[in-house]
């Protein structure tokens, strides 16, 4: 897994205000879908892209096609594809907002080129990570099978 300073994912998720979460799943057993929905109740603008689910409505969103449908800026693309896909994301995604300031890569999923091309833009990648699971850490929201200390007894 690539290393990133809790600091650097801290403050993206501390100055981040609007996702588009391509890739989201309509069916809530899908991590893109919990993730997603995770996102929205802690607070985030999550703007679900799927064009199999375009017009659908998701976390109170209506669900849009493709980058380019979205009106007005996006902070965050998080991306809910598999590897080979990344490189038209985010083409789109840089074509699409000037300002974006992060292209977040699911668990499993890299792409050196394309994060090259978006660091060269002066955006931030994340790759191989989940903001779910690093909002979680990094803000408190972990639990250890009831333990919270991190502690495990060698009786058990």
């Amino acid at each position: 897994m690539t290393a990133y300073s809790d600091d650097l994912l801290r403050s993206i998720l501390t100055k981040t205000r609007r996702i588009a979460v391509v890739g989201v799943s309509a069916n809530p057993v899908r991590p893109s879908y919990y993730v997603a929905r995770y996102l929205n109740l802690k607070g985030y603008d999550v703007v679900p892209v799927n064009p199999g689910h375009a017009g659908e409505v998701l976390f109170g969103q209506k669900v849009v096609a493709s980058l380019s449908e979205i009106d007005g800026p996006v902070d965050m693309v998080d991306i809910f594809r598999r590897s080979e896909a990344v490189p038209p994301v985010v083409d789109e995604a840089l074509a699409a907002f000037p300002d974006l300031q992060t292209i977040w890569m699911q668990i499993g999923v890299e792409h050196e080129a394309a994060t090259q091309k978006a660091q060269a833009r002066g955006v931030t990648v994340i790759q191989n990570r989940c903001p779910k699971i690093e909002y979680q850490r990094l803000f408190g929201e972990l639990r250890m099978g009831g333990f919270n200390t991190g502690l495990i007894s060698s009786k058990l």
